[in-house]
């Protein structure tokens, strides 16, 4: 049976038109050792000063999370080669991904949709958790993020110890919690869970 949604009620994370940053032509990268490292150029800073894509590099560009590369490859704002000059495409990556990572689809659809909400999301590795998601406005350093997501996919399932460890990663962090549920077409639904006190 469905819960009916309240009028009033909140919506976790608000759905925006995003504008996101301007850049005039497409950004170039090279894969390599598990990095996307962008070319040191003006639209290569611009997109980390304005949209916090990955972390600015002492000589000037910046280095790319592979699921900050995939989503910049996937709305075209991206090309990506390899050592020898050769596009690398975005399939190739989400495979080399997958050898690293678990559940990666689930995270990528996760990413993709915080980022075309408007909100800058972030790992969160050393919280404990995938993903952390700044408030919309917010950049990191300029505050602390709002909440932890963790992506799972409809069909996989967690013990109440996953969801209690889960629960204390937030807690103890000082962040909601979200689960990011990740469904058979790719949308996804965010469960927030909080501590109340009877």
């Amino acid at each position: 049976m469905a819960a009916k949604k309240k009028k009033n009620q909140e919506e976790i994370l608000p759905q925006k038109e995003v504008k996101e940053p301007q850049i005039r032509e497409v950004i170039n990268a090279v894969f390599s050792k598990e990095r996307v490292i962008a070319e040191n150029s003006d639209p290569a800073r611009e997109l980390y000063n304005q949209g916090r894509y990955g972390s600015l590099l002492d000589d000037g560009r910046v280095q790319l999370s592979l699921l900050e590369a995939l989503y910049l490859m996937d709305k075209k704002k991206l090309i990506v080669y390899d050592s020898k000059n050769k596009a690398v495409h975005f399939d190739s990556i989400l495979k080399k991904s997958q050898k690293g990572e678990e559940n990666i689809w689930a995270k990528f659809c996760v990413y993709k949709d915080i980022r075309n909400r408007g909100y800058i999301i972030k790992t969160a590795l050393k919280f404990g958790a995938d993903f952390r998601i700044y408030d919309r406005g917010i950049k990191p350093g300029e505050d602390h993020a709002k909440w932890v997501v963790f992506p799972v996919n409809e069909s996989s399932s967690l013990t109440w110890h996953e969801f209690s460890a889960k629960n204390r990663v937030a807690h103890s962090t000082k962040k909601r919690l979200l689960i990011g549920c990740v469904d058979a077409e790719n949308d996804v639904t965010y469960w927030e869970v909080r501590w109340l006190r009877p």
